[in-house]
């Protein structure tokens, strides 16, 4: 292992410590007041973080075997066994649409499923599919593959909704403090995106290169976990619903959450807002490998992919600092982060320009390289901040009644975006679609905005009709 990477590696957890020593020195904010403290009492809940309540505590429990698992052990093994099947970037490019492409498909109909038949059975429905996913890597057939990327993105609109909206339900339903989701979805991205991905990259690496199991390793291990997450799942979560009634069918809910996204702009702009970043993430996903290592230079995937979940904690971290404070809004900070991040993957463009490519095969990992991989590490570190800002925008905007299938809504033009990408992979430079996601990242900005100044102006208008009419409807018909 070179010196650059474990400086690297080093240098963000020196940087990660600090920022949670200084975090755990602090003096938490003051105590409950009685009405609220006799309830979160009696939740078994400690009111200083907000996150140790039962509720949060199997989330996170649960979470850390699933999200390790489906996504952690395998991210960094993905492409690199496709690779070593012997197929090219086209053909793994077309493994990787058939995965997005389903999510696109059967991910509205399965986040619909979730809100009527219950979020917990989706959620075991995930681990499943998952771990069928996992044993198909064993196959080097083409359509063996293929099958397993179905069922890989069908478990993944399952992982990006159904989880979520069980923990926002389940905490209304326990009447816990708002602030505290926001407290809670840091720490979940912390420690599941975070501390549980840095291991999961370590442990993947150790099992394909120090222990020479190979690259099918992290999927075997990726279904052991996913079975122990299942279990904990199946005999710790209550169910929740989001629409139980018998009289709406899918059709139904696909109506009430487009007319939802339809009738509100603050939806339709959040919606925007995530196909754009997440389109770029996921084909950044598929793209991080072959720019770092265009000459087949001998790069640890294990140790990088490790790397680049500690930036994420980083984000995840410095989230968790602003959503505590009453300002800046996550509605304005999140303008910056992501225009930090248009930046940070325009630096394959830039490298390309004023650093001379390397024309060596295999070696290791060349100084253009070295930059793009700094950078590559302050986009995760946006990553880190954008998943927990998005879920307390999500909780603030989408109605509760169709949740999952509105979330899941949200990933057909994302996946739509990432197919034509993929699809088109052999007819345009990494440049070239490095400069796409950066633009796509912009325009993102841009929205960021226009809902900052959309939920200011409903705020507004709220308060106005608060001042104007500061009697209910029955206190008025007293008069």
């Amino acid at each position: 292992m070179e010196a650059f990477y474990w400086l690297l590696f080093g240098g963000l957890a020196a940087v990660v410590a600090a920022l949670e020593m200084s975090k755990t020195n602090r003096t938490g904010p003051p105590p409950p007041p009685p009405s609220t403290r006799s309830r979160t009492t009696t939740s078994s809940s400690i009111p200083h973080d907000g996150c140790m309540n039962s509720t949060h505590f199997l989330t996170f429990f649960s979470l850390f075997f699933t999200e390790a698992a489906g996504d952690w052990l395998q991210g960094p093994y993905v492409y690199y066994l496709y690779s070593q099947y012997g197929y090219g970037k086209g053909d793994i490019g077309r493994l990787f649409i058939a995965g997005f492409g389903s999510s696109m498909l059967f991910g509205t109909i399965v986040g619909s499923l979730a809100d009527k038949q219950g979020r917990k059975r989706a959620s075991v429905t995930y681990c499943i599919t998952y771990i069928l996913s996992c044993i198909t890597k064993h196959s080097p057939q083409f359509k063996v593959l293929m099958l397993g990327r179905i069922l890989g993105g069908i478990a993944t609109s399952l992982l990006f909704s159904a989880f979520e909206s069980w923990l926002v339900a389940e905490h209304n339903k326990r009447g816990f403090e708002p602030q505290w989701l926001s407290i809670t979805f840091s720490k979940a991205i912390f420690l599941g995106n975070g501390l549980v991905a840095i291991i999961a990259g370590l442990f993947a690496n150790l099992l394909t290169d120090n222990l020479g199991f190979g690259p099918v390793a992290p999927f075997d291990a990726a279904a052991c976990f996913l079975a122990i997450g299942m279990a904990i799942i199946l005999s710790t979560w209550t169910e929740n619903y989001g629409d139980p009634s018998e009289s709406k069918n899918l059709v139904t809910q696909f109506k009430v959450a487009a007319s939802a996204i339809s009738s509100d702009t603050k939806i339709a702009l959040l919606g925007a807002i995530q196909s754009l970043f997440e389109g770029s993430m996921y084909t950044f996903v598929f793209l991080w490998t072959p720019a770092l290592s265009p000459n087949d230079e001998d790069i640890p995937h294990g140790f990088i992919f490790a790397t680049f979940m500690l930036s994420s904690m980083l984000g995840s971290s410095i989230a968790s600092r602003l959503l505590s404070r009453a300002a800046p809004k996550v509605e304005s900070y999140m303008q910056l982060v992501f225009a930090i991040a248009a930046v940070t993957l325009l630096l394959p463009v830039i490298t390309s320009f004023l650093v001379a490519p390397s024309t060596v095969k295999g070696g290791s990992i060349s100084f253009g390289g070295c930059i793009q991989l700094f950078g590559f590490c302050i986009f995760e570190a946006c990553v880190g901040i954008f998943w927990p800002s998005i879920m307390k925008m999500r909780s603030q905007y989408i109605p509760e009644e169709a949740r999952s299938t509105i979330m899941n809504f949200f990933r057909i033009p994302l996946n739509i975006f990432v197919c034509v990408v993929l699809y088109n992979v052999n007819a345009f430079p990494m440049t070239v679609m490095f400069a796409m996601c950066s633009v796509f990242l912009l325009l993102a900005s841009f929205l960021q905005r226009r809902l900052m100044i959309v939920a200011e102006s409903h705020r507004s208008s709220k308060k106005g009709n608060l001042l104007c009419y500061p009697f209910s409807a029955h206190e008025i018909s007293l008069f």
